[in-house]
């Protein structure tokens, strides 16, 4: 009897306790939705729908994060076959019929630009006189070659080889980079035992300006591209590259003095010329005979002037088409062909793209007068570029 009787107590004790509980929880609930509405008034609650468009963990972190190492490695496997050894046997004489002059090999680095035998290389590399021309390609085979054109201002030399179905490397864009984008330099550092040695590193620097030495003088080069990638004696002339593996850069010269400062001419100056050998088989120079500084120059030649747009003419040729035109010293080129024009080298590029006889508009500043003349391109004289 005592059993029966506890038992009905117990029971509503339990009820009770189980009521008192949900009370609680509605409440908590109630409260806490409303407190989450009145915070965020009209805020829905997000919809997660689970489906194949939803991209994993591991994807988001593989699309976000780019391995440099790996990046480099594509470069230099799909590149290297590309690059190719130069070395040029000069007489260290006033001829070459000199018996008393000695004979020097020079070694340096060049890129295929085409299949059947055209490489891009530095004129220190492979411009002047010389007494052969030796090209070593990947496979192992090294063929006599001739310097078809040089310039020593740019530093830029086209070699010419009689080979056929060669690998190239496509060339790509220097105006579309950044600076810290990847950089892979490819050459041949202190001779051809070190062949096709890959260097990595950033886009330091844009639109660089040094001062350099070459058989007519002293003279600036401009717009150059800045490398931490490490360039030294040899890689002169191979490729700089972005990480698709395009050759944005001909590796030119470093700065001695300082450690992982290196610099290359930008390619789209010397598109339009290996655009020329690959039509014509030649490349007929247009010549407008000027040459100007840009912005970047001029504080080094009187830090009194400023120049806001264009370029400053510091040279005319009297006998050329730009001086018969009216272009004079002092003058400001600020377009050519309705073009704004920033540096020499922009110029170059645009007049490289015609042809001798062309006629091209220069837009410029004579004082604070601003004029337009039409100039007419001639043909720049061959120089003789290898003596054997």
């Amino acid at each position: 009897m005592f059993e029966e009787r506890r038992r009905p107590r117990f029971s509503k004790t339990l009820l009770s306790v189980l009521l008192v509980v949900l009370l609680i929880g509605g409440a908590l609930y109630y409260g806490t939705n409303i407190f989450d509405r009145r915070s965020n008034p009209g805020q829905q609650i997000p919809q997660v729908q689970q489906g194949n468009d939803v991209p994993r963990p591991q994807q988001l972190a593989s699309e976000q994060i780019v391995n440099p190492a790996s990046v480099a490695t594509a470069v230099a496997r799909s590149a290297s076959p590309g690059v190719v050894g130069i070395s040029v046997l000069r007489v260290d004489g006033n001829t070459l019929f000199d018996r008393n002059a000695q004979e020097k090999w020079g070694v340096g680095s060049g890129v295929i630009a085409s299949p059947n035998g055209y490489i891009l290389t530095n004129n220190h590399v492979a411009g002047g006189k010389s007494k052969r021309l030796v090209v070593s390609l990947a496979d192992g085979r090294n063929i006599d070659g001739v310097c078809v054109w040089a310039e020593p201002v740019l530093d830029l030399a086209v070699v010419k080889i009689n080979q056929t179905n060669l690998p190239t490397i496509p060339l790509g864009d220097a105006n579309t980079l950044q600076v810290g984008d990847p950089a892979i330099a490819i050459g041949n550092p202190l001779g051809l035992q070190f062949q096709r040695t890959v260097t990595s590193g950033i886009i330091s620097a844009l639109n660089r300006t040094i001062k350099i030495d070459t058989e007519q003088g002293s003279n600036f080069m401009e717009d150059l591209i800045q490398t931490d990638a490490s360039i030294n004696p040899g890689n002169s002339g191979g490729p700089l590259l972005d990480a698709r593996g395009r050759v944005v850069g001909i590796n030119t010269i470093k700065v001695t003095s300082a450690e992982s400062i290196g610099f290359a001419i930008p390619i789209n100056v010397a598109i339009p010329i290996l655009q020329k050998f690959l039509k014509d088989g030649e490349f007929n120079e247009p010549y407008l005979g000027v040459f100007a500084y840009d912005r970047e120059v001029i504080p080094y030649l009187d830090g009194n002037f400023k120049l806001d747009k264009g370029i400053y003419v510091s040279n005319v040729d009297e006998a050329g088409p730009a001086r018969k035109s009216g272009i004079h010293v002092g003058c400001i080129i600020t377009q050519v062909d309705g073009q704004d024009i920033r540096t020499m080298l922009q110029l170059r590029t645009y007049i490289y793209s015609k042809n001798p006889g062309d006629t091209v508009r220069l837009t410029h500043v004579k004082g604070n007068k601003v004029e337009n003349v039409d100039v007419r391109l001639a043909a720049k004289e061959k120089p003789g570029l290898l003596t054997r």
